[in-house]
């Protein structure tokens, strides 16, 4: 079924369709566009309204009267909802959720998730005025949005936040400076956990050289990604940031601003934020290449006092991570997230 779906706070488009398995129960899965404030006029011109995947549990429809948790789910870097979430994604994410719904080893929940993907391929769910404010945009204008449109529990001991590779990071990132919003986290094979030290030299001095989008490879995307989020500068067009170096060597401020957006380094200034959280899983494959990163960070958490669960399994970076999501995440929120 596809319609359109028209709000009064404006013009929303979206696919609404229901998630197809034979012999079982299924959700619906909603795909619309939320228009947020925190987005709107970022200096690199990228959507203020974003698309936005809504999963509703297989009760939704038929319980009129029923109130609903939240999961706010974030893609890794070069990911989309949409490869989350539909039918023909490469995750079926929605189609995970029905079955571990429908065998009960998940109470039901709604499911959310933005697409952050951008001329960078990534936001890195940071605020920034180059791309975006997407740390408002998930924790006060999405949250709002659903809250007002879906029958959730408006409360952060009814909402999570999930998430892989970049997700992970926005995870951790959003849960350190938001805990009024969320209380419960499950980061999945999280990048970019520990102080980032940029490195000077030959790439370093190419990638000064940019001046146009057709300059850009995958390499150097991944750069102006992380840049655009930690280190903007809107006197700096056409990409309104600033590289890591000057002349191929590296500038302490600028390298600064990279280090002051590790979850590694924010810690010590929030745990009382992470205090707050009801529980904190991480998790990481034994053959991810960012095993190390992820245990370190548990390390330090441990070492704060601070409780949470640090899972390792045979795997690689991505090859399991949808079977992870539904075995082991919707799991973990469906016990540590209110019912009611």
């Amino acid at each position: 079924m596809i319609r359109l779906i028209k709000h009064a706070s404006g013009i929303m488009l979206g696919l609404l369709f229901s998630s197809t398995a034979s012999a079982q129960v299924t959700g619906t899965l909603e795909r619309i566009s939320v228009f947020g404030p925190s987005l709107a006029g970022n200096l690199l011109d990228q959507p203020d309204a974003p698309e936005v995947s809504v999963y509703l549990p297989p009760g939704y429809a038929a319980n009129p009267d029923q109130r609903y948790p939240v999961v706010y789910v974030l893609h890794g870097y070069n990911g989309s909802d949409d490869s989350w979430f539909g039918n023909e994604s490469r995750m079926k994410a929605n189609l995970t959720a029905d079955k571990v719904m429908g065998e009960g080893t998940s109470e039901e929940m709604i499911l959310v998730m933005p697409n952050c993907n951008n001329l960078f391929n990534g936001c890195m769910y940071v605020n920034s005025a180059a791309t975006g404010y997407w740390e408002d945009y998930i924790a006060d204008d999405l949250v709002g949005y659903i809250d007002s449109h879906y029958r959730t529990i408006p409360d952060r001991r009814a909402r999570g936040l999930a998430g892989h590779s970049m997700g992970g990071y926005g995870v951790m990132l959003i849960g350190m400076r938001r805990p009024d919003v969320f209380s419960a986290l499950y980061a999945m094979s999280s990048c970019c956990l520990n102080e980032y030290a940029p490195q000077g030299g030959e790439r370093a001095l190419a990638m000064e050289q940019i001046k146009t989008m057709d300059d850009l490879d995958r390499g150097a995307l991944r750069t102006f990604a992380v840049t655009a989020a930690w280190s903007p500068n809107p006197d700096k067009p056409p990409f309104y940031l600033d590289l890591p170096t000057r002349d191929g060597e590296v500038v302490p401020e600028y390298a600064g601003r990279f280090a002051a957006n590790s979850p590694q380094a924010m810690l010590p200034s929030h745990v009382g934020s992470l205090l707050k959280m009801t529980a904190i899983t991480m998790e990481v494959g034994e053959q991810d290449g960012l095993i190390t990163a992820n245990r370190t960070l548990s390390d330090t958490m441990t070492r704060y006092g601070l409780a949470h669960d640090f899972l390792t399994y045979e795997g690689d970076h991505g090859n399991r991570i949808a079977e992870r999501f539904g075995t082991h995440a919707l799991p973990f929120f469906s016990k540590h997230l209110r019912r009611h």
